[in-house]
């Protein structure tokens, strides 16, 4: 029988449950809204239970939105921490979803779970060294530096640094913590809240609010190359899909931020996920692999 490994990414609007194996193929994947602790994480705790009963699962792994507790030993270890969203701050995710459960588990950022399915099945096999950016709901970051996600007073928050602005540009951002944050300016609520409109992919690819949001990734890219040189950056999510303008923008607006500084890829090193729309859900799949293999080695 094939290894079976379950997972669960919590997004802000969608949790994505995947049943899937080794070679990271999807064998169920079930969609669950993202609404109030109470109702969302029993609905995926039914659908694990489903699953343990059909056949045993070897491990999980569990990829959230955050801000989440990473350090082992801590109380706030598995939970979502400081987060804006209504009703979710200080939710108990792993210990709820890994209940019932005695196999081993994961649990990190939904965007570090991303970069390592990539990793493992995309874009950045190979790489030690890369970053996996998701431009959505809010502009999240997985930094792999050495082969890990990185790690120290809390996960990587690029998504939250106040960059330089685009000469000309005043407008105060949309962030609630931080207001003109690279998220509060390229995040899709961001650009909506700038325009006054709804539907992003119906702005025209020459409509200068593009300019403003790859100026704003471009000088987190030019921050990143900087401080960890990742070697790729993979850029998805729901803003940057479907617009194939942007990422050229973002490389260009990259080589010449950096400006000969450091040695670039001679190639094009921006570039979308391998993985696609299931880098996201195929994340904690990657995270229960990843446990799976400490487990065996501590046991040997």
């Amino acid at each position: 029988m094939n290894v079976r490994i379950a997972g669960i990414e919590l997004g802000g609007t969608k949790c994505v449950a995947t049943l899937g194996d080794v070679e990271g193929r999807v064998i169920q994947q079930f969609t669950v809204p993202t609404t109030l602790p109470g109702t969302t994480l029993p609905a995926l705790s039914a659908i694990l239970a489903r699953w343990a009963d059909e056949a045993p699962f070897a491990a999980l792994g569990v990829g959230s939105f955050g801000p989440v507790g990473l350090t082992h030993g801590t109380p706030d270890f598995g939970h979502i921490t400081a987060t804006a969203k209504p009703g979710w701050r200080d939710t108990d995710v792993l210990r709820t979803l890994s209940a019932g459960h005695a196999v081993p588990c994961s649990f990190d950022t939904d965007v570090n779970a991303a970069a390592l399915a990539e990793r493992r099945w995309g874009a950045a096999q190979g790489l030690n060294d890369f970053a996996y950016v998701t431009v959505g709901t809010g502009v999240g970051v997985g930094l792999i530096v050495n082969g890990q996600p990185t790690r120290g007073l809390g996960h990587c928050e690029l998504g939250h640094i106040r960059v330089p602005r685009l000469a000309g540009d005043d407008w105060g951002g949309n962030c609630p913590y931080h207001g003109d944050c690279v998220e509060g300016l390229a995040a899709g609520p961001a650009i909506k809240a700038r325009l006054g409109r709804d539907h992003i992919h119906a702005i025209a690819a020459d409509s200068d609010v593009w300019i403003g949001v790859a100026h704003a990734l471009a000088q987190m890219c030019h921050a990143m190359l900087m401080t960890a040189g990742p070697r790729r950056i993979l850029i998805g999510g729901g803003v940057a899909n479907g617009q194939s303008h942007l990422l050229p923008m973002v490389e260009s607006m990259v080589r010449e931020s950096v400006a000969g500084y450091i040695p670039l890829p001679a190639d094009t090193f921006i570039v979308p996920p391998g993985l696609g729309d299931q880098a996201g859900p195929l994340g904690p799949i990657a995270l229960g692999l990843d446990a799976l293999d400490a487990h065996r080695i501590h046991a040997e």
